[in-house]
């Protein structure tokens, strides 16, 4: 097949694409690299900042519409798959739809359904946008609100969503959001991960627990930190810290190169990471499969739709300051757990998340698509 991934989200299109190729499939990935991240593409779609930035983007978009046709698969990331404002997306969808086979929708990174539902719907105990039954009032999650509910981002969301042949989730957390609306065209597909470091280090380090400090790694996005729940996590990391000195180190990457952060996530022994989350996303994945134990989302129903009934390697815990303490502190001074929780990881993510494996899922809904 024949596949075109416009845009890019925490490495997810790379990575899938790797694994089509492996599969046969012609593939190119179109992406701005997910801005800071840089992930790598086939052809950049990078914006300078300004309008001249935006007029520019749009050139080069127009100029490449006509090599962007005659594909079986055209995937968006999410609706917002190109960095340039709604209204001027809705025609290259239009263009894109037009003059190609298939077009599929990802349910993955911020988009009006995920917004909307916590907000109202509430379809999960916690979220981004909700504790329970109160509505999160931290000003990233009202900005997120005013940007995607009642806007143009809203009305794109939706058209795309109602057009497209498929909408496929990475996340119990997208997938929930989106079921209500559209049951018969979404699918459930686990994050790709090619992991590009040998675990054999974490394990045989995790095997002598109790002769080493435990290294926990938190990474902390400037301006994100109240709304991705870091700034609970890490004062809780803290609070252990200062009662077991001898017992737990905090590795902090913030505002670093992602090489360097790479570098610190590796050498550590758990990470922080996601705490209004059901479950790992791909930091936290990519992690787990070199055998760093994830403190984050590892809720009951994000191994239910792994249809996962032994593994439990995600340490889960809920946005509150004294649960983190709880179970960060439970490991601290349980050093046997680690090398048990090490492998599983390991295992968990080679099960479900394996980037080959993953590919396979999607060319089978490619596949029917294609063939209906």
């Amino acid at each position: 097949m024949k596949i075109l991934l416009l845009g890019e989200y925490s490495n997810v299109h790379n990575t899938l694409a790797e694994g089509l190729r492996q599969r046969g499939h012609q593939v190119t990935v179109a992406s701005n690299g997910d801005f800071w991240k840089n992930y790598p593409r086939d052809i950049d779609l990078a914006r300078t900042p300004g309008k001249l930035g935006g007029m520019l983007l749009m050139a080069k978009v127009y100029s490449l519409l006509p090599r962007w046709r005659g594909y079986d698969i055209v995937q968006l990331i999410n609706p917002m798959f190109l960095e340039l404002k709604a209204e001027r997306i809705f025609p290259i969808y239009r263009y894109l739809r037009r003059h190609n086979k298939r077009v599929i929708l990802c349910a993955m990174g911020m988009d009006y359904y995920w917004v909307h539902e916590c907000t109202y719907r509430k379809p999960m105990r916690y979220s981004d946008f909700n504790i329970g039954d109160q509505v999160r009032t931290d000003e990233p999650a009202i900005r997120e609100q005013r940007d995607w509910m009642g806007t143009p981002k809203e009305e794109l969301n939706k058209m795309i969503a109602n057009d497209c042949d498929a909408i496929i989730a990475g996340l119990y957390d997208d997938y929930i959001c989106y079921e209500p609306y559209f049951p018969q065209k979404l699918h459930f597909v686990p994050l790709p991960i090619k992991s590009g470091l040998s675990a054999a280090g974490h394990l045989a380090n995790a095997e002598d627990g109790r002769n080493k400090k435990l290294k926990i790694f938190i990474g902390i996005s400037r301006g994100r930190s109240a709304y991705k729940g870091t700034d609970i996590m890490l004062r809780a990391a803290e609070t252990i810290a200062q009662r077991y000195p001898d017992l737990i180190e905090i590795v902090k990457a913030e505002g670093v190169p992602f090489e360097q952060y790479q570098h610190m996530m590796d050498t550590s022994d758990a990470i922080m990471d996601q705490l209004y989350s059901y479950t790992p996303a791909m930091n936290a994945l990519l992690a787990m499969s070199k055998g760093i134990i994830c403190i984050g989302g590892g809720e009951p129903e994000s191994y239910e739709i792994l249809h996962e009934e032994k593994l439990r390697p995600i340490i889960n815990v809920v946005p509150s300051y004294d649960n983190v303490c709880q179970e960060l502190e439970k490991l601290v001074l349980h050093p046997e757990l680690v090398p048990s929780l090490k492998q599983q990881s390991i295992e968990y993510v080679s099960r479900h998340h394996d980037y080959l494996k993953v590919a396979a899922q999607y060319e089978m809904i490619y596949k029917n698509l294609i063939s209906s």
